[in-house]
């Protein structure tokens, strides 16, 4: 069975629609090069805790020893100013 000629247009649009939305979408799922953590001294970083807040509780501290907005090694048990507790 032959296409219809009148569908060749149609099918590089959705062709190209189709390429032009994949390709968006894995533009914005790749993390940015230009991600800039906090030094432990802006965000006034402490090896130990704050009353009974310490990194292993906040939502902003990756395991085992990381943390999303503050650069170097991080203590589960240190503490700092951006501390972000779950709700």
């Amino acid at each position: 069975m032959r296409d219809c000629p009148t569908d060749l247009p149609r099918r590089g649009l959705l062709r190209a629609l189709a390429l032009a939305a994949s390709a968006g979408l894995a533009a914005a799922t790749e993390p940015t090069s230009a991600q800039t953590k906090m030094s432990k001294q802006d965000a006034e970083y402490q090896d130990t805790p704050k009353d009974i807040r310490m990194c292993a509780t906040c939502t902003l501290f990756e395991a085992p020893r990381s943390c999303k907005v503050v650069e170097g090694d991080i203590s589960p048990n240190g503490w700092c100013k951006v501390f972000a507790l779950a709700d």
